[in-house]
């Protein structure tokens, strides 16, 4: 697969970056990539913790040195923007100090999203720490949000009717009561990829296709440029494709960029994103209540509730 791998040396077009995997160091490639040519850019750089990346140690920084090495990352990469463009960048809660006042400085942010990672080591003399940050950044005033695109079904426990009976902002079914929901910065319905999912890899801080697909839905539309100078493993290339949206991703290490390419090859026949379907998010544990709605023929009010 490695044949397919694409490394600049030369300045680019669109046209030759669109849906490629580049096997380069960010700070090399970036340079030669065109200019405002992405709507969305997914940042999941290396945070300041100590990580072995397949050999490649990244190594814990004074905060002073981080800090000025996530700067000069973020002055390389956000060329590539387009002026209506969405920037999303990940980190842990002790690298979050550190990278918010960069981002302030740089941009507009809209928000922190955190999200439980569910797993996580237990501590005996500290709280055990399974959430991660999500800092949701725009270039301008000027952004896409697509907030019914990212609605959450949640099962609802109390739920409302109408002098008549009708369900009131909820949907009644013979395999639960839900509702959409409309998202929030809190986010506890992620489930890490373990072994048995078809997105799991050994990569040590593979994100899940369904954080991502949130980002994605949200921030850009279909055919716009979804752009990711740490591709690691490739979850942002393979979600954009599924959503049928155009990529680019750096990565430096060629068997993460081989993973990659080997995901992306399998989401041209399998676009299914585990937690995600019939155009809405699903709370965690739901997968029967899924399987129960695909299995039988959508009515008309069900065609509508699912038409975000």
């Amino acid at each position: 697969m490695s044949s397919a791998l694409l490394q600049l040396s030369g300045p680019t077009d669109l046209q030759e970056i669109a849906d490629r995997v580049i096997h380069q160091d960010f700070r090399e490639a970036c340079p030669l990539l065109p200019r405002s040519f992405a709507d969305l850019l997914i940042l999941d750089p290396p945070y300041n913790l100590t990580k072995n990346f397949n050999g490649r140690v990244f190594r814990a920084q004074e905060a002073e040195e981080y800090t000025s090495w996530f700067e000069s990352m973020l002055a390389t990469v956000l060329p590539s923007l387009r002026p209506n463009a969405s920037v999303y960048v990940c980190s842990d809660w002790r690298t979050s100090t550190l990278v918010f006042p960069v981002l302030d400085r740089h941009l507009h942010v809209r928000n922190r999203i955190t999200w439980e990672r569910e797993k996580g080591r237990g501590a005996k003399a500290n709280w055990k720490n399974n959430t991660e940050d999500i800092w949701f950044c725009t270039l301008s005033d000027s952004y896409t949000f697509n907030v019914d695109a990212v609605k959450l079904k949640r099962r609802v426990l109390a739920p409302y009717r109408h002098e008549d009976g009708r369900p009131k902002d909820w949907d009644e079914s013979a395999n639960g009561d839900y509702r959409l929901t409309h998202p929030s910065n809190l986010w506890s319905d992620i489930t890490i990829p373990f072994w048995s999912m078809p997105e799991n890899t050994d990569h040590p801080t593979q994100k899940p296709e369904k954080l991502i697909a949130k980002l994605i839905l949200a921030s850009s539309n279909p055919d716009d440029f979804v752009f990711d100078p740490f591709l690691g493993s490739g979850t942002s290339a393979v979600v954009a494709r599924k959503l049928q949206r155009r990529y680019c991703g750096i990565e430096l290490d060629w068997e993460y960029c081989c993973w990659a390419l080997k995901r992306l090859e399998a989401a041209r026949t399998d676009a299914d994103i585990q937690g995600y379907s019939d155009g809405v998010f699903w709370e965690r544990n739901s997968l029967k209540d899924q399987k129960l709605l695909r299995a039988k023929a959508p009515t008309t009010q069900e065609l509508e509730l699912f038409d975000v």
